[in-house]
C-alpha cells in the first residue's frame, strides 16, 4: 500500500511538487544575476524565472481545483478507522488508513483485490473485515 492515497491527496501532493518545482527553477535562474553573468545571465534568469513563475501559477491551480473537489466530495466515516474522510467519486481511499471505500457494491474490490493487498501488506485488514468487525461490536 506504498503510494497509494486518497485522490484529493493526490492532487495536493502535485501541487506541492508543482511549488517546489517552480521554486527550484526561479533559485536556479537567480545564478545568472548573482555571478553577473552580464546580459546573458540576464536573459538566463528571465527565462528561469518566468518558467517557475508559470509552475508556480499551475500549483496555485491545482491547489484551487483540489478545494473545489474538497467542497463538493461526500463525507463518510471509514469502517476501518472509525474517521471521517472524504470521498470523490464511487471509489477512494481513506485519507488516514488508505482502506479502498466504495460506495457502490459493484465498483467495491474484488476477492482477487483483496488478496493482493493482503499479501503485499498482511496486517492491513481489508474494508468487509473491518465492516464485519464492527458490526459485531456494536
Amino acid at each position: 500500500m506504498i503510494l497509494k492515497s486518497s485522490k484529493i491527496n493526490e492532487f495536493r501532493l502535485w501541487g506541492l511538487l508543482l511549488t517546489m518545482f517552480g521554486l527550484g527553477l526561479m533559485i536556479v535562474g537567480s545564478i545568472g544575476i548573482v555571478y553577473d553573468w552580464g546580459l546573458v545571465g540576464r536573459i538566463f534568469a528571465a527565462v528561469f524565472l518566468v518558467l517557475g513563475l508559470i509552475s508556480i501559477l499551475g500549483s496555485m491551480a491545482v491547489y484551487f481545483w483540489a478545494g473545489m473537489m474538497s467542497t463538493s466530495a461526500v463525507s463518510i466515516r471509514c469502517p476501518e478507522c472509525n474517521r471521517m474522510t472524504k470521498m470523490i467519486g464511487k471509489t477512494d481511499r481513506c485519507m488516514f488508513c488508505k482502506t479502498i471505500l466504495s460506495t457502490d457494491p459493484q465498483h467495491a474490490p474484488s476477492d482477487e483485490e483483496l488478496l493482493e493487498s493482503e499479501q503485499s501488506d498482511p496486517s492491513a485488514m481489508t474494508t468487509s473485515e473491518a465492516h464485519s468487525e464492527s458490526k459485531d461490536r456494536g
